[in-house]
């Protein structure tokens, strides 16, 4: 099975990021017969970011992040969008020539922001045909994606297919989206979905001072230490849980429960369980970062290889031009 997972390069991968994506996406990769395509979508991170030395320091740390939680790039492929440029763009604007207007207007990656016009560029209103474009050069079979993806994986569908028709042939494979249903919603400090955007994310490869400091502004209640408090609902207590063996959160809920045990604890032991947790992804995550020719030589080894299967689907769709 061809699996592929596209991941922006619009900042270092958060903790919702790493137990909704990174590590499931590793998990998926090393079952026998999957090959993964890996990619850091960096000609995606245009539309809202444009600063090159940015782009190149998101690009490091996202890539060491992978590598950090064990992403086997010899068995699979990993690889930079804007190193094979040529490929995606073009093979985009044969898909942006059968893509009608309706479908792209009604995309949610555009609608959210077409209250401010002003603020929406062209790149984030074609953004789905350069991810269909990522997905059919390809031919990858199955996208795990949130279900905040599900519209943009069927579009690509949409637009594979219409593609074959017009050249009465299977030019591009179909691809099917993978979306864990039972994978929970990563709470930011604040209670909402953990996002850059928003400012409330919590990233594990801090100094241990400094990522204390980030989980000790985790939003809670007003529960007097003395009284008991309910773990349900408290942000601490649903973070710990996530990373948690069972025996830990039971053993945490009687804390709660019990009364006498402060928010402040609750957060001492999540720094400490995630120190415990991810302390051999942080050892090798400071190691490539400090490291990055070593980075840059295994993206380099992945754009070699994964280049002829982009040359070859790109001439399929050129025969079919007669270009």
């Amino acid at each position: 099975m061809r699996i592929l997972t596209g991941i922006q390069s619009s900042g270092k991968p958060h903790l919702g990021n790493i137990l909704g994506a990174i590590m499931p996406a590793i998990e998926l990769s090393k079952k026998p017969g999957n090959e993964s395509f890996l990619f850091i979508a960096d000609l995606h991170t245009l539309t809202s970011l444009r600063d090159g030395e940015q782009i190149r320091a998101n690009t490091l740390s996202i890539a060491a992040a992978w590598l950090a939680f064990g992403f086997d790039t010899e068995k699979n492929y990993f690889y930079r969008q804007s190193k094979l440029a040529s490929f995606h763009t073009e093979i985009m604007w044969y898909l942006n020539c059968v893509t009608p207007y309706p479908m792209l207007a009604n995309a949610h990656s555009f609608k959210d922001k077409s209250t401010q016009m002003a603020n929406v560029n062209a790149g984030l209103f074609t953004y789905p045909v350069l991810q269909a474009a990522d997905i059919v050069l390809y031919d990858a079979e199955l996208i795990p994606v949130g279900k905040d993806q599900r519209q943009h994986i069927e579009m690509t569908r949409d637009m594979a297919g219409t593609f074959n028709r017009m050249a009465e042939k299977d030019i591009f494979v179909i691809p099917e989206a993978s979306i864990n249903e039972s994978v929970m919603t990563i709470p930011g400090i604040d209670g909402n979905k953990m996002s850059k955007s928003l400012n409330n994310y919590i990233d594990i490869f801090l100094p241990e001072k400094d990522l204390l400091k980030q989980i000790k502004k985790i939003e809670s209640d007003s529960t007097p230490l003395e009284d008991p408090k309910n773990p349900d609902a408290d942000i601490t207590f649903k973070l710990y849980q996530l990373i948690a063996t069972p025996e830990q959160t039971a053993e945490m809920r009687e804390n709660y429960l019990a009364g006498g045990y402060g928010y402040g604890h609750a957060k001492q032991a999540l720094h400490g369980l995630m120190l415990e947790y991810f302390k051999e992804a942080r050892e090798k995550f400071d190691y490539y970062m400090n490291n990055p020719k070593l980075i840059e030589e295994k993206l380099e080894i992945g754009e070699k290889k994964v280049e002829p299967i982009a040359a070859a689907t790109l001439a399929r769709v050129r025969e079919v031009f007669k270009f």
